[in-house]
């Protein structure tokens, strides 16, 4: 059995709502789910959630909503990693031993992909990761980075790289934020994601965005609609 689980809890503070705020004419959730379902990856769709509007409208799309989740696992400070242990245990308690892989899809991810949700999948077995997750590349050397002091003067992180060439850094890789595949036992107990037994899946700068505050949001949906994913769109 493999299973999606959407984490959407209700109190998102900076984008009120967020989750189910209309975003480039759907609910933003929807995203989530429709890829969970485009990828055919998945036994179950489940999502996660201390809200019953938030529930109602993943029903309606389509997705399980089995359980609410409690309170202790629905504040500000609240890990993703206990939220899906915590899913996977109320989903599938009496068929844990029949899990094959689960999936983490984020509920403010409208870039994400089902060809590249199967692509981790796909990684994560062929490879025998405990994760397999999306990333992108950084757009300029990390290794070039600068810092402000205290004194309003400029620091290098690495100033040994100062005449370096940019061709000649190594490339570094950053978090996509939209899914996360992982085996039973890795997230149930709890293994950090990023560490040595994790893989990814690369993703193109352009269909990355984070969106966590107003501004996030009205540059992504011009990315989204410059890239012409608005046009599958409807009102929902």
């Amino acid at each position: 059995m493999k299973l999606a689980i959407i984490p959407a809890r209700g109190g998102s503070k900076r984008i009120p709502r967020k989750n189910i705020k209309t975003f480039c004419g759907k609910p933003m959730i929807a995203y989530s789910i429709e890829a969970a379902q485009k990828s055919g990856c998945f036994d179950k769709i489940v999502v996660s959630t201390d809200d019953e509007e938030i529930a109602a409208l993943a029903r309606t799309l389509g997705a399980e909503v089995p359980f609410m989740r409690p309170k202790e696992l629905s504040d500000d400070h609240t890990a993703t990693i206990p939220v899906i242990a915590h899913a996977i245990r109320e989903t599938c308690h009496k068929e844990l031993s029949q899990l094959d892989a689960i999936c983490c899809i984020y509920a403010t991810a409208p870039f994400v992909q089902a060809m590249f949700i199967k692509e981790a999948y796909e990684k994560l077995k062929r490879t025998k990761a405990s994760y397999a997750f999306s990333a992108t590349s950084f757009p300029f050397p990390i290794q070039r980075a600068i810092r402000l002091t205290k004194e309003d003067r400029v620091e290098m992180f690495s100033p040994e790289h100062f005449n370096t060439r940019s061709q000649d850094l190594e490339e570094a890789y950053h978090d996509a934020g939209q899914f996360y595949w992982g085996t039973p036992e890795a997230w149930l107990e709890g293994r950090i994601i990023f560490a040595p037994h994790s893989t990814a899946v690369l993703l193109p700068r352009h269909l990355v965005q984070d969106i966590d505050t107003p501004e996030d949001w009205m540059r992504a949906e011009f990315m989204f609609k410059a890239l012409g994913l608005h046009e599958n769109t409807h009102t929902s």
